[in-house]
């Protein structure tokens, strides 16, 4: 028999080892000891970490102009919190002078904002006599859309008109001010709209996406080599949108897709030309969405065609007199699977990949859980699951981008380790859900197998969705691991759809289903057979494609309450305490201690890598442009698709890798892609060909396109 006070030691023992690690002066591990703090957590090295860091973000990005306003800057901080105090006049303009000397001898490649390219393929065309000829329309992809602040409330009238993403301004107030940021950018979870009294909308204007902070340019290097060919605000437009949107609130809500169809519309009455339209990312689904059959949103809350004469009045042949091309730049068509993963546990490659100290940094700032809620919270990410399930994304045995050799699939999009050697990757992780491996006591309970099983890519998102909370899901008649589909998250099930359709009937009603609209394998390419499609995308850059996930036990009993299973006087019809310690109610994460550099697919801290732009996988960029869209039943008019991809060869003394980068952002700034754009824009278009450096053909062959 065990000792009373023995078996309250063991019980105490246990508590604290749930506890997570937190830098902390009291002790944990005994009466009278402290804690050893992590050399990188104390404040001895955090603070004049700090004061480094500052004055070289200082440097690089503080212009010589701004120095006059300190001052200003400073009294009205002063008079904001009503601090009197008398500051003395101080003459910068010495200061300013020497700071100009100082940024000057740092060479040109070197700055984050100019790297010596400005302009040089606008001239180079210019040179050759083209310039403007078709008006454009930019149209950014997920997340580099500033957004800001229109609250009128009283706790948010201090953020009035400031970008709460994007700029210097959303980087103070995650830091001072990091309740209230979240606050503003969560979304309701039932609407889908902004919470009560709080009003946030993308900006206008270039501004909202030539840089993501000064400095960190996105869409400049293309605006800038427009502007030498003779673009300006008159011919050219680039559309922001509030990217945390489902499609259809981004309609209700702004009107988003009617006001690019004016746009549209205005410059071929003006200029008596037809557009071309590049798109980043995001944006080419969310071009996607606009024009597929020639139809769009109305504000009437009906879905109609562009070209209805109740409606966009836009006539049959609206696509082919208005769009005379579109540049798909680094297009998410077939989804990513970061999407998935951030929802499942707020992370990605990105998140894993961090040093312990930067991991720790993080954790402290911006938990799991908050990046949990905010990417939760945001259906406009949703669009860019991945689309085409198991036939496009492979099984548990083979996916179409598998190489050869292999000693895992990436068709099991997410795996549990096990019983796994790192050394021996070849050792399949035992599966679950086959009856007779239950035991006795976990049959006829309604009780889960302790084992998880490893999914592919129409599993995972079942099971994803199945920890999302109940506000999120439709009318959740039971729970099992295998959820049925009235599961689906609401917001996902009422805006989006991720299957493949083969019928061509079906392919036409399709047209007036808006949840569709963002699939490429449900939806039509419109009725314009002069309209070209050029697919320009990145390759040579390891990019995550499926994930090692590892989960705790059990998690806090207040899940069941949250997913709708337990009232809050903890009544949980038909289930007892024991089923509800199930893998349904497990924290999940990646498994980042999981690493094999030599395996194939190579395994780094949880995330199988395999091809793409570092972003998006290359079956993703690709295998609509090569193989799906070379199909009559996807392409119906005969739509000519242009597919470039561009080898990532970066220069590895440049930040951004200079002129002939490929990575998923920074292609916006090579000489290649701004090639391609000012050429189609100017109607030198027809100069551009195919060129492949990856075995896209040979991946998007494997597909099952047919069944």
């Amino acid at each position: 028999m065990i000792p009373e006070s023995s078996t309250t030691e063991q019980s105490e023992t246990d508590t604290q080892s749930q506890i997570s690690e937190e830098p902390s002066s009291e002790s944990r591990t005994g009466p009278g000891k402290r804690k050893t703090r992590r050399f990188y957590s104390r404040p001895r090295l955090l603070f004049p970490l700090g004061i480094i860091l500052g004055i070289v973000l200082g440097v690089i990005f503080i212009e010589p102009s701004n120095l006059a306003d300190i001052p200003g800057l400073f009294a009205v901080f002063l008079e904001e919190y009503d601090i009197s105090l008398s500051l003395p006049q101080i003459d910068l303009s010495r200061v300013q002078a020497e700071w100009r000397k100082l940024i000057s001898t740092i060479p040109e490649p070197w700055k984050l904002n100019t790297d010596g390219r400005e302009f040089q393929i606008g001239d180079a065309i210019k040179a050759r006599g083209l310039e403007a000829n078709h008006p454009v329309i930019l149209i950014p992809g997920v997340i580099s859309t500033s957004l800001e602040s229109w609250s009128t409330s009283p706790e948010y009238r201090a953020f009035f008109r400031q970008k709460v993403w994007g700029g210097f301004p959303m980087l103070s107030q995650v830091t001072f001010n990091r309740e209230k940021w979240m606050s503003m950018l969560l979304l309701d979870p039932v609407t889908g709209l902004d919470p009560d009294g709080v009003k946030v909308r993308a900006s206008g204007g270039f501004d909202a996406a030539s840089s993501f902070i000064q400095g960190y340019w996105i869409w400049s290097k293309v605006i800038e080599n427009l502007a030498v060919v003779n673009y300006d605000t008159n011919n050219l437009v680039l559309a922001p949108y509030d990217w945390r949107l489902s499609m259809y609130n981004l309609e209700e809500r702004d009107g988003y897709f009617s006001r690019l169809k004016t746009a549209i519309e205005g410059f071929r009455m003006r200029q008596r030309k037809k557009c071309v339209i590049a798109a980043h990312s995001m944006g080419s689904t969310v071009l996607l969405l606009s024009f597929p059959r020639a139809r769009i949103l109305v504000p009437c809350h009906s879905l109609k065609w562009v070209e209805s004469p109740a409606h966009g009045k836009g006539g049959p042949n609206w696509v082919e007199s208005h769009i005379q091309a579109i540049v798909s730049i680094a297009g998410t068509h077939l989804g990513v699977t970061k999407a998935m993963a951030a929802l499942l546990s707020g992370e990605m490659k990105d998140t894993v990949d961090l040093n312990p100290a930067g991991a720790y940094v993080l954790e402290r700032f911006f938990s799991k859980k908050e990046r949990q809620s905010l990417f939760r919270s945001w259906a406009g990410g949703a669009s860019m699951w991945i689309k085409g399930g198991n036939a496009v994304w492979g099984d548990a045995t083979f996916a179409p981008d598998d190489e050869e050799g292999g000693n895992h699939t990436h068709g099991e999009l997410v795996s549990f380790r096990q019983t796994i050697d790192l050394d021996d990757m070849d050792v399949e992780t035992p599966p679950v859900m086959q009856g007779p491996t239950q035991t006795a006591a976990a049959q006829g309970q309604n009780k889960m197998p302790s084992v998880m099983k490893n999914m592919t890519s129409d599993e995972a998102g079942t099971w994803i969705l199945g920890h999302t909370p109940l506000t999120f899901r439709v009318n959740p008649p039971s729970l099992s691991f295998h959820l049925d589909t009235d599961t689906l998250q609401r917001m996902i099930a009422t805006n989006y759809s991720y299957g493949i359709e083969r019928d061509e009937e079906a392919l036409k009603r399709n047209d007036l289903d808006h949840t569709k609209w963002t699939n490429p394998l449900e939806i039509r390419l419109p009725n314009a057979p002069s309209l070209r499609l050029y697919c320009v995308y990145g390759h040579g850059k390891e990019t995550e494609r499926s994930y090692w996930y590892t989960t705790e036990p059990y998690e806090d009993e207040d899940k069941a309450v949250e997913l709708g299973v337990c009232t809050k006087d903890n009544i949980c019809p038909g289930w007892d305490r024991h089923s509800l310690h199930d893998m349904t109610f497990s924290r999940s994460w990646i498994d980042r201690d999981l690493t094999n550099e030599g395996s194939i697919p190579k395994v780094r801290n949880g995330v199988k890598l395999g091809e793409g732009d570092g972003t998006v996988s290359l079956l993703s960029l690709g295998a609509m442009c090569v193989e799906g869209w070379k199909r009559k039943r996807w392409n119906p008019a005969g739509i000519k698709i242009i597919t470039v991809e561009l080898p990532h060869q970066p220069q590895t003394t440049l930040p951004r890798g200079g002129a002939n980068t490929s990575d998923h952002v920074d292609i916006l700034g090579s000489n290649a892609l701004n090639e391609i754009i000012l050429k189609v824009a100017t109607g030198a278009g027809d100069e551009i060909h195919d060129n492949y450096v990856s075995r896209i053909r040979q991946y998007a062959k494997r597909i099952r396109w047919e069944g």
